[in-house]
């Protein structure tokens, strides 16, 4: 059946039977898909009914769907005629994990992260408005998205404006890690009731024909059900906010699922449909660990364990050192915004249920709940991605560093990322924070520079960022490690050729690279930056003036990062005839692929910053 599916018109001429056969050919597919190249499997797998639904009822292009987050379109790329692209998943020039549009007409609006979809939606369907046109739009949102602030600024403007459009609210009690706080208390007890919603589009219509009473008893038996509907289902958000409810009703029903979508199609205003669905569904050992196969790499399908032997990581051993800190600390405590797994907070919930906040998708909230803690004498510390950390800006500006309050703010997934793409890659952090007064910014080599550094962070009193990268370290022995003095970088090879000045995971790089420019009788100097802010000036001053040559390796942007640090100094202290480059991402979005191959594109790999070093030796060398 699914050879069959190359556009949503094929998908129409299925009848119901056909399309559960193809529901079922579909998982198989993109557990095939995921257990080789790895992805978001979990996600995909819960709304692979309602994908189906939705490409039966409405029709893409024309009608717009927003995906909120976007990860969970795998199915929605079958139908739309990516099927054989989606082997290519994640892979270099290959098929995105998320929403395109320079893939596909059908993907409407580009989305990564999430609570992002109500706002787009209500955004076309106002200019679909002003425009006279009459097509659907629709946002679907995971019940997790829901507890982003933007996501209910949205909610309530759309249920004011009474704009057509529908909100799919996909329910299935997860985020990343299994969801929490009020909002999904209220959902839960939505979701226990049957669906009391029936159709009455048509007995509406044949009351507002009964002449002079017609309209007044359809404003009855409103309010009427209405009361029902309150003692039935208590605080009826949704509609108490301007939206119609629809549900809830079973994800996995196609039948049931269609029928709701026609009947939003129907109504006028603000739709919402509460969608039940299973986050793993189809495949038992997803089902049981959701959150393991919410994003996973290459695994066995028969037994769901990784292809990849799984080693200790920078979130891990941050997770393993706070843990150890606060017991000879009470007043550190950690906060997430639903990323318990990811950022290695798992072991500290344990261990310290009272000192662990799961706020939710709410990474402003997360900041400023720490400023407030911090304000009262906590030590808060934060760990979230580094391109979810872009969410909570301006809570690190007015909330934390304007008041000076010491939280730690651990960035992790710093960097590159790989295969996630545009959305997830880290290569800004360094940038933005270091436009924020007040605020001291580390990144360490390896994991014993992390766990010194964190130690370091939690006594200082002052805001700090920790940044580091996704995975292991670097296989690369250092020597030496000096203890960890505010400000102060670590001189690690002393040389008199050339300056390399490194921070975090790529001074192991600079460390390879100078060993083997020794082996040609070149003497390199290398510097583990260590902080960038405030930024080591004299240490890095003298080196330059010694060697009048100088790179700067870092895994960010060339704008504003270490580079640009160093790039300032040398003119600040008016250092002459001095030949300087730097090593960094260019000014752009980072497309997907493995890690290796964006640094050997983008000129970060170790053989082609050996050679062009090299290069520079050799021209100072031919001016004198």
């Amino acid at each position: 059946m699914i050879e069959k599916i190359n556009s949503p018109e094929d998908v129409k001429k299925l009848n119901l039977q056909e399309k559960e056969q193809l529901a079922e050919e579909i998982r198989k597919y993109i557990l095939e898909v995921v257990s080789e190249n790895g992805g978001h499997l979990a996600s995909n797998l819960g709304v692979v009914e309602l994908s189906i639904a939705l490409h039966s009822v409405f029709d893409l292009p024309k009608d717009k769907i927003i995906w909120d987050v976007g990860h969970q379109t795998y199915v929605h790329k079958i139908i739309t005629g990516r099927r054989e692209a989606l082997k290519t998943l994640r892979k270099l020039n290959g098929i995105a994990g998320f929403p395109k549009t320079n893939e596909s007409e059908t993907d409407c609006f580009n989305t990564g992260h999430s609570s992002t979809s109500i706002s787009a939606a209500l955004g076309m369907a106002r200019a679909r408005d002003l425009k006279g046109e009459k097509h659907s739009v629709l946002a679907v949102i995971g019940d997790g998205a829901l507890t982003g602030g933007m996501a209910l600024e949205a909610l309530n403007d759309a249920g004011y404006s009474q704009s057509k459009l529908t909100v799919i609210l996909n329910d299935n009690e997860m985020s990343i890690s299994k969801n929490i706080g009020g909002l999904n208390m209220l959902l839960s007890k939505l979701r226990t009731k049957k669906m009391y919603t029936k159709s009455n589009v048509s007995i509406k219509k044949m009351l507002n024909k009964i002449p002079v009473i017609g309209k007044s008893l359809v404003k009855i038996i409103r309010r009427a059900k209405r009361g029902i509907k309150q003692l039935i289902i208590p605080k009826m958000f949704f509609e108490d906010i301007g939206f119609r409810y629809l549900g809830p009703v079973d994800g996995h029903n196609i039948e049931q699922l269609e029928s709701l979508l026609k009947i939003s199609k129907q109504l006028d205003g603000p739709v919402i449909i509460h969608v039940l669905t299973k986050k793993g569904k189809g495949y038992e050992i997803a089902e049981k660990n959701p959150d393991r196969f919410h994003a996973t790499g290459p695994f066995d399908i028969k037994t769901g364990k990784s292809k990849k032997e799984k080693k200790p990581d920078y979130s891990k051993i941050m997770g393993e050192t706070l843990v150890e800190l606060a017991h000879e600390n009470d007043k550190i405590v950690a906060i997430t915004a639903s990323m318990k797994d990811g950022t290695g907070l798992s072991a500290f919930a344990k261990e310290f249920p009272d000192r662990f906040f799961d706020i939710g998708i709410a990474e402003q909230h997360a900041l400023g709940l720490a400023a407030g803690m911090a304000k009262e004498g906590m030590i808060p510390v934060v760990p979230i991605y580094s391109s979810f950390y872009q969410r909570a800006y301006d809570q690190v500006i007015h909330d934390i560093a304007m008041q000076q309050l010491p939280v730690v703010m651990c960035v992790d997934r710093a960097g590159i990322v790989g295969a996630d793409g545009e959305t997830h890659q880290g290569t800004l952090d360094m940038a933005f924070f270091r436009l924020v007064p007040n605020v001291v910014i580390l990144a360490p080599k390896n994991f014993e520079e992390l766990k010194e550094m964190l130690e370091f962070a939690v006594t200082l009193n002052k805001p700090v960022v920790i940044r580091y990268p996704r995975g292991g370290e670097d296989s690369y022995h250092f020597k030496m490690q000096e203890k960890i003095v505010l400000g102060k970088a670590e001189v690690l090879k002393e040389g008199t050729d050339i300056t390399i000045v490194a921070i975090g995971k790529t001074v192991a790089r600079a460390m390879k690279i100078a060993e083997k420019l020794e082996k040609e009788e070149i003497q390199a100097e290398v510097i583990n930056c260590r902080f960038l802010k405030p930024l080591d000036t004299q240490t890095i001053k003298e080196s330059i003036e010694k060697t009048k040559t100088v790179i700067t390796i870092e895994d960010g942007t060339s704008i504003n990062g270490l580079g640009t640090a160093v790039e300032e100094l040398i003119i600040e202290e008016k250092l002459e005839n001095i030949d300087f480059q730097k090593f960094a991402y260019p000014d752009e979005f980072i497309k997907h692929g493995s890690v290796e191959e964006l640094e050997k594109i983008y000129g970060l790999d170790e053989e082609n910053i050996l050679k062009k070093a090299e290069e520079l030796i050799r021209t100072k060398c031919s001016i004198i």
